[in-house]
């Protein structure tokens, strides 16, 4: 075990990069951060047998950044081929989404690929990275919120996550969710892709485990959201 904690947190205190822009994984404030992924970090920490620091982002890209620069150990990560890092199985599974205004001729989310469509997306997401792979013909607009940009550039179509996505516009009449989902976000740990191979067989084995107890499910109506996001044991 000591060998796995050097090298997953090599300066003795793992450094855990948590996605604050991500509602359904992480809440609260830098100072006082709350969530599944807190207590993920936690316990893997607690596992490891060394202290945690959490380091809190606004987004995704710089969760991302943080871990390839090595600013941080590990973070909680759509999992994604453009992104240089090793991951787990997913632990949650949610689904991306797009919000059109209620008068809108987009009827389905499979409408939204056409010519002269322009699609707001919050930069370095993964449904942005996802949406600049499989757009043949809509165009993307990045911002520092996917429905913030929908609306600010008044644009056709914002996408987002489901949960943060409803309830915008549960409170914003007018508007209204596409459907199907156009995506699923299979949320996994990530680390630099430079660890041991035993490292991170480790660590999937123990988000393996903690899927199968109940951890994630516990955790997670813990903070607020359902337990049936969490993801099937790969054990």
């Amino acid at each position: 075990m000591d060998d796995i904690a050097a090298s997953l947190a090599p300066t003795g205190t793992l450094r855990a990069s948590i996605n604050l822009g991500n509602p359904v994984l992480a809440g609260g404030t830098p100072d006082e951060p709350s969530g599944i992924t807190v207590a993920l970090a936690r316990e893997i920490g607690r596992r490891l047998q060394v202290e945690v620091e959490l380091l809190c982002f606004d987004a995704a890209k710089d969760s991302v950044a943080a871990i390839v620069d090595g600013r941080a150990d590990l973070g909680f990560l759509a999992i994604d081929p453009g992104r240089p890092l090793s991951f787990t199985a997913p632990y949650v599974l949610i689904e991306g989404v797009y919000v059109v205004g209620e008068d809108s001729t987009i009827a389905t989310a499979d409408d939204v690929d056409g010519f002269g469509i322009r699609v707001g997306v919050k930069e370095g997401s993964a449904y942005d990275l996802h949406l600049t792979r499989t757009l043949q013909h809509a165009a993307i607009d990045r911002g520092p919120e996917g429905i913030d940009t929908y609306v600010e550039r008044h644009l056709d179509v914002g996408a987002g996550i489901r949960q943060p996505m409803t309830e915008w516009v549960a409170a914003h009449p007018g508007h209204r969710v596409l459907e199907p989902a156009f995506m699923q976000i299979r949320q996994a740990v990530a680390v630099p892709q430079d660890r041991p191979d035993a490292a991170v067989a480790w660590l999937r084995a123990l988000v393996d485990e903690l899927l199968a107890t109940g951890f994630v499910a516990q955790a997670l109506e813990d903070a607020g959201q359902e337990r049936g996001l969490a993801a099937v044991s790969e054990r």
